[in-house]
């Protein structure tokens, strides 16, 4: 019992350091996504006829809850999503720590695989507090994998098999939204394992785990059939024709995207120079995931446990999906965004897991090439994800400095014309209408009091 607490301590100071973190790079005050959702649901947060809609499910139902919370007890303040954000991806740490107390992982592997969790790579997304509902699907995820893999090894406990029928439903219809495409491949593909080499112990049940994922699934892309895209996006072919006039693109854009692991996006931008660097970073890394996925399969650990391998193919599968759904902006820097961690950092989850898994003592008879592929990961990886954490404090005063700043223009919006609100708001600045839409959301926000024109901001 004591050493539980030792673990669960790890998970709770990551989340006391990004709370820091957002408090120290971080203020009140729209901007960027925070302009569309202003426009579209205030301040009436209550309106029925906004949240009853045909794409509801693409527009992430809890998001409506949040908001109502946010503006009923915070007068809208863009910290309390934030702060969600954080609490979430603390979650997602306490359900990584029950399997590794759960499996007996060794101590240094489990830092190691905190330091990759709670690494500043994802600074985008913590301080863009409109993803919140992105860390605590994630959360889900990795609940519904470590349920997945207790019934997997027999250790389940006795609602486990009840509840992989029931939570694929909440966690695709309220909280997943587009990334429950992955999240459902990936059950899938669970279920239909767990069919092969478990049948004669689970019999059915595996079929019935697997269509109570693909149920809501289902739902989720007939509610998608009704929105409207909206983004402005250079490409104007399809990507068949894109794919043939330009495959060199496509190959560079998916390599480079796994560099971001090691090195977040916006800081190897300023140090590579040429993409040879990105290259050798992305190949590396595609490399740790194949020795992965052999070793999962030479050590026959899923017989044992299947959560490092879903972790792997999940983020394998989000790499391509980052591919296939934004090569329309035309840049192969596009997928090392600090905006994909999240996504990605799924797959180096599993890796580092693999490698914990191998060297618990006297479990398994690793060679030394093992031994020297698992030091080389943890070295690249930490070394890399504590480089980035570092860098991003160090940023965190001046990034702080540009939120005061688009506050303060934000209290006197209404004497800047639209360029200038389209300059300092980074809402959509390629659009004609981008200073207009902000300055639409400003209004909204000062005739209610709202974030920074709430009176105990005065």
């Amino acid at each position: 019992m004591k050493q539980k607490y030792v673990y669960y301590t790890v998970p709770v100071l990551g989340t006391i350091f990004c709370l820091w973190y957002i408090f120290a790079a971080t203020c009140d005050g729209i901007y960027s996504d925070y302009v569309r959702l202003v426009n579209s649901y205030l301040p009436d947060v209550f309106n029925p006829k906004l949240f009853f809609v045909p794409d509801i499910l693409t527009r992430i139902p809890i998001n409506y809850l949040a908001r109502i919370l946010n503006v009923t007890f915070f007068g809208y303040n863009i910290m309390f999503d934030r702060i969600l954000g954080v609490l979430a991806l603390g979650l997602s740490g306490a359900f990584i720590t029950a399997y590794c107390i759960r499996k007996k992982l060794s101590y240094g592997w489990f830092l190691v695989v905190m330091a990759v969790l709670f690494s500043l790579n994802k600074w985008e997304m913590l301080n863009n507090g409109s993803g919140f509902a992105h860390f605590l699907s994630f959360a889900l995820f990795y609940w519904h994998y470590e349920v997945m893999d207790r019934v997997w090894n027999g250790s389940d406990r006795y609602y486990d098999r009840i509840l992989l029928i029931f939570i694929p439903f909440p966690i695709t219809l309220l909280v997943a939204g587009p990334y429950c495409a992955i999240y459902t491949v990936t059950v899938l593909l669970s279920c239909l394992m767990m069919y092969l080499l478990k049948r004669r112990k689970l019999g059915l049940q595996p079929l019935i785990y697997g269509g109570s994922a693909l149920v809501p699934f289902l739902l989720y892309l007939w509610s998608n059939a009704y929105a409207v895209e909206d983004h402005a996006a250079p490409a104007t072919v399809p990507l068949l024709t894109q794919l043939m006039d330009t495959p060199g693109f496509f190959v560079r854009f998916f390599i480079k995207s796994f560099s971001s692991m090691i090195i977040e996006g916006e800081r190897a931008e300023q140090i590579f120079r040429t993409n040879g660097p990105f290259l050798f970073l992305g190949f590396l890394v595609i490399a740790f995931y194949l020795l992965a996925l052999w070793y999962n399969w030479y050590y026959r650990l899923y017989e044992e446990t299947i959560l490092p391998f879903l972790l792997i193919i999940s983020g394998g599968c989000n790499h391509v999906l980052i591919v296939l759904s934004r090569w329309i902006f035309l840049q192969e820097n596009y997928g090392l965004s600090s905006r994909y961690a999240l996504q990605f950092q799924t797959g180096i989850l599993g890796i580092l897991l693999t490698f914990a898994l191998l060297f618990r003592k006297r479990k398994y008879r690793i060679g030394t090439s093992v031994k020297l592929a698992a030091g080389i990961a943890c070295l690249v990886f930490v070394t890399g994800n504590c480089y980035t954490t570092y860098t991003e404090i160090k940023k965190a005063p001046h990034r702080l400095e540009i939120y005061e700043k688009r506050v303060e223009i934000a209290l006197k919006f209404e004497q800047l014309i639209d360029d200038e609100l389209r300059e300092n708001f980074e809402y959509r600045p390629s659009r004609s209408d981008s200073g207009q839409k902000v300055r639409s959301a400003l209004t909204i926000l000062k005739e209610n009091g709202y974030s920074v024109f709430r009176e105990d901001n005065q």
